[in-house]
This record gives structure tokens, C-alpha cells and sequence, in this order.
């Protein structure tokens, strides 16, 4: 049995750069066939130009992983804290369903 908990076992390294963390309070999802690309962005009220903070680039089934996790520790979060209230709309920041204009 340890044995086969070794085997399963990852070795990921976090570097220092990549653990402080990015906020982000806007996240933008688009997909082709082939894979889901979400972009984290930070957005300022009433500034009306964003950066790209992140992009992660998922395979159809990593993006379905995804989800699966973040609805899981969405429950057990909820399970602890009580439920997360839904986000009121702020003045100068874009409605959710918003279609943005990029530029490389």
C-alpha cells in the first residue's frame, strides 16, 4: 500500500516568483476544438483599459477537471463559511457577459 502511494505521488515546485500569486478580478474564457484559454485580468473601476495578467491554456478535459475541482472546494468553502453571496455589479466595472477587445 506505500508502496503504491509513492508511485502516485508528484513532486511539484513552487517557485518564489509564482507563490506571491496574481490578483485578478475578471476572468475572460474563450475555446476552439481543441483547447479552453482563460485569461485572469485586473480590472480598475472607471479606468477603462485592462492588462492580461495570466493566461492558462487547458485541454477540453483539463478545463472539465477544472471545473469539477473548483465546484468541489466551492461546496466544501461553503460547507465551512457559509454560502458566497453573489457579486454585485460596480459602477465603471464591465457587466459579466461583456465581449472585450484585445490587442496583442
Amino acid at each position: 500500500m506505500a508502496e503504491e502511494k509513492k508511485k502516485n505521488q508528484m513532486n511539484i515546485e513552487l517557485p518564489e516568483d509564482v507563490a506571491d500569486g496574481t490578483y485578478a478580478n475578471l476572468a475572460i474564457i474563450s475555446h476552439s476544438q481543441s483547447e479552453f484559454v482563460v485569461d485572469f485580468i485586473r480590472m480598475v473601476p472607471n479606468v477603462p483599459k485592462a492588462k492580461v495578467k495570466s493566461r492558462v491554456i487547458l485541454t477540453p478535459q483539463h478545463a472539465k477537471r477544472l471545473l469539477k475541482a473548483l465546484n468541489d472546494n466551492i461546496g466544501k468553502f461553503e460547507k465551512q463559511f457559509g454560502p458566497i453571496g453573489e457579486h454585485v455589479q460596480q459602477p465603471g466595472m464591465p457587466p459579466i457577459n461583456f465581449t472585450p477587445t484585445a490587442q496583442a
